[in-house]
């Protein structure tokens, strides 16, 4: 006859390894590099730093943030180069543009804002160049 072992030692013993895949998880998220970049979004030190990102290899989305951990840009990268929408915000937290890029340059509907949400400027891209009629509506008038 096999002695199984007591129901709350099973349970206290479950417990106890999904505490420990928990924390390891939680760990391996903490540990990622984090990448600090200047004003212009090159490399540098953490004390001359303006932004930072966790994700060291530019592919899928990227979250860039300011150094108060605001999200500063939301993109999206293809093979190393901006696709997709993209999304940045001022360092309180509005959204300053809205956009998107294809194949590294801005393309479609463009979209600036003042920080009160009103839109600032609007028009569209087509391979990176400005295209048709730009508006630019003034904070004062609306």
């Amino acid at each position: 006859m096999i002695k199984s072992k007591p129901i709350s030692l099973q349970l206290t013993v479950s417990k106890l390894l999904l505490l420990l895949v928990v924390f390891l998880i939680t760990t391996a998220f903490n540990f990622q590099e984090t990448v600090w970049l200047d004003e212009d979004l090159n490399r540098t030190t953490q004390s001359k730093a303006v932004y930072y990102r966790t994700q060291t290899k530019l592919e899928g989305n990227i979250s860039y943030f300011y150094k108060n951990r605001i999200v500063y840009r939301k993109v999206f990268y293809k093979d190393g180069k901006l696709n997709g929408k993209f999304l940045e915000y001022y360092s309180t937290g509005e959204l300053r543009e809205i956009g998107s890029y294809n194949n590294g340059l801005r393309d479609g509907n463009w979209k600036e804002y003042y920080k009160n949400g009103k839109i600032k400027k609007k028009g569209k891209y087509s391979k990176g160049e400005r295209v048709g009629v730009w508006k630019t509506f003034y904070k004062n008038v609306y």
